[in-house]
């Protein structure tokens, strides 16, 4: 068993993250610590709050991060607006953040991580801040982390979020810099793979009828988002992103990874732009990896094949209070 935090920024995606890991009994969620990104922190934390409860998991811990990014100006995600999960899709509950601050969390767990010999992984799909600010306090922090697995970037891919980045990077690029530059070993999830995994109507279908009230939720906010971009995509369906590094740490079989050296812009005019070196010596001295590839099939399917647990563990009758 693999023991994770989430560091998340709920999000529709993180979401379906969030449940994925909780249904898999390959990991064992610590806390899931949230940040400024997809909303502000505040409601990153309720959601997070809300998709805990929603699994019927309100014994793992929530955190709350970082409500702005190191040194940029605050921007937030596309579909901000949605705030916090309305309550006619994800039920309210009486669940609240921990008091402790998910920068705490994060540096505590990772020095109890090298007193036990166990090393953590961290499982990021949001902007980076809390990460950047925990590896900073001291070196027991980065000796406690075993891997970073990242959704974020876009090599081969136009951004998401501005036409040169991809929105995690682009929310605080200076924390993504700080993060890739620590030593940590780290494996990316970019925007040219997680494009390659469509969820369609089909997909969205099953999740209603054999997920439970979890499935439902989150076809409903999938629905209520409106991912799809035919245009773009060239077929029906939209992107699941977060779900990728936390079927990594399931199946690393569905992925094809290649080393590489990887930066993050900084400055004004490509901010949050990365780069990537596959084929230099940095390259092949660094402990980096990209997702080049994803059997899409399969991982959905391994998604479906999860959620659908939720139903059988009758987690769709958790106790939310309205």
């Amino acid at each position: 068993m693999t023991a994770i935090i989430m560091d998340a920024d709920p999000g529709v995606d993180d979401l379906a993250a969030i449940l994925l890991a909780l249904a898999s009994p390959e990991l064992s969620v610590l806390g899931v610590t949230t940040v400024a990104g997809n909303v502000p922190v505040e409601a990153s934390a309720a959601n997070a709050c809300k998709a805990l409860a929603l699994a019927g998991r309100k014994d793992v811990p929530v955190f709350a991060g970082c409500s702005r990014p190191l040194v940029r100006a605050q921007i937030f995600g596309k579909h901000a607006y949605l705030g916090a999960f309305p309550d006619h899709v994800v039920p309210a509950t009486d669940k609240r953040p921990e008091p402790a601050h998910a920068v705490s969390f994060i540096a505590d767990a990772a020095r109890q991580a090298v007193a036990s010999g166990t090393p953590l992984t961290i499982c990021a799909t949001g902007p980076l801040t809390n990460l950047a600010m925990a590896l900073t306090l001291d070196e027991n922090v980065k000796a406690g982390i075993a891997r970073i697995v990242i959704m974020g970037g876009a090599f081969t891919a136009l951004g998401n979020r501005a036409p040169w980045a991809e929105m995690n990077m682009l929310a605080d690029p200076h924390a993504a810099h700080a993060v890739l530059a620590s030593g940590v070993p780290v494996s990316l999830f970019p925007l040219d793979v997680t494009l390659q995994a469509l969820v369609e109507d089909s997909h969205l279908q099953r999740m209603r009828e054999g997920a439970g009230r979890a499935g439902r939720a989150l076809a409903d906010l999938f629905q209520l988002s409106d991912r799809s971009d035919i245009d773009r995509y060239g077929r029906p369906g939209g992107p699941i992103h977060d779900i990728m590094p936390v079927a990594f740490l399931l199946a690393p079989e569905l992925f094809e990874m290649r080393h590489a050296a990887i930066g993050v812009e900084t400055g004004d005019h490509t901010m949050g732009h990365t780069y990537a070196d596959f084929s230099g010596e940095a390259a092949a001295a660094g402990s980096a990896e990209i997702a080049r590839r994803v059997d899409d099939q399969a991982l959905l399917s391994l998604l479906l094949d999860r959620l659908e647990t939720y139903a059988s563990k009758n987690a769709s009758t958790a106790e939310i209070r309205p």
